[in-house]
């Protein structure tokens, strides 16, 4: 590859001093068509280095994050998808404040912004369901602190959905509502003419029953 390129990267976070599955930061990759099979990651508890070549954008993307506190490889997870590799990191030390900021040095970086699709305040985090963003996370595979972080061969296809917020969820909801209308006023004019047709012939059968008796 001709170009290196410093990806756009993402994160919210979440803290627990209670349980270990809400004390976690949200980290999100954006490198476009990169096959699993071109996918570099470092995975260490105190940073991570991420390198991914796409064929199609003709560059290769690199990053590298020396985190603000420590984080557990064994216990984070990940998803790759078309658009982007997510990430699940499992905070180490358990503790009810917010990291101050995602890296360990303070300056500001031009790539690092905050994902504010995940991103919730520190005191309203316990009103927020965060499944959606767990959906289709798999374990980091190969942490064994390889060269390579192990993700060579991975099938992320196999991993299920994807990692972001809520996508689509405006679509689904502006056109799923309209086209229940136009299905349901059909089948009510339907019915009124299924209760015209029956009552006429109710009626013509009333006298013949009586005649019978």
């Amino acid at each position: 590859m001709s170009t290196q390129t410093t990806p756009e990267v993402t994160w919210a976070q979440r803290s627990s001093s209670s349980t270990a599955e809400k004390n976690v930061v949200f980290l999100t990759i954006v490198a476009p068509d990169v096959s699993a099979s071109q996918v570099k990651i470092d995975l260490k508890p105190t940073s991570i280095t991420f390198s991914g070549a796409s064929e199609t954008k003709k560059t290769t993307y690199h990053v590298e994050l020396e985190f603000y506190a420590e984080i557990d490889p064994a216990e984070s997870k990940t998803h790759h998808s078309a658009r982007d590799v997510a990430f699940v990191l499992r905070k180490k030390e358990m503790k009810e404040e917010y990291w101050p900021r995602l890296t360990k040095a303070s300056q500001k970086l031009h790539f690092l912004k905050t994902d504010f699709d995940k991103w919730v305040d520190e005191d309203e985090q316990d009103a927020v369901n965060d499944d959606d963003a767990m959906a289709g996370m798999g374990g980091m595979p190969g942490m064994g602190g390889g060269a390579d972080g192990g993700f060579g061969g991975i099938d992320f296809s196999k991993l299920g959905g994807g990692a972001g917020g809520m996508p689509d969820m405006g679509d689904l909801g502006a056109g799923g509502e309209g086209e229940d209308d136009d299905d349901e006023m059909p089948d009510l004019e339907d019915e009124e003419e299924v209760k015209e047709d029956l009552e006429p012939v109710a009626d013509s059968e009333k006298p013949k029953i009586e005649e019978v008796q």
